[in-house]
């Protein structure tokens, strides 16, 4: 299965993009889209795939934080 996880550019020179996903930064390639500075992208394998509005940024970070309660849930358990 193939993850992607969402972020905020912080900036970009040429085609690549320093990105901030949960206070990490790493350098991405942002060739495949246009991106700016404090724009929510969509991350994978070093790679920007999209552009996505906050209210998906803050959709997906529900998620990520249910899974994360799910997993404590589970691990707790066994």
């Amino acid at each position: 299965m193939c993850v992607a996880i969402t972020g905020v550019v912080r900036s970009v020179e040429g085609s690549r993009a320093e990105v901030e996903i949960r206070g990490n930064r790493l350098q991405t390639e942002a060739g495949l889209v246009r991106v700016k500075p404090g724009d929510h992208v969509l991350v994978h394998a070093g790679y920007i795939l999209q552009v996505v509005s906050e209210s998906e940024n803050e959709e997906m970070e529900k998620i990520w934080a249910e899974l994360r309660e799910l997993e404590q849930d589970y691990d707790g358990a066994h």
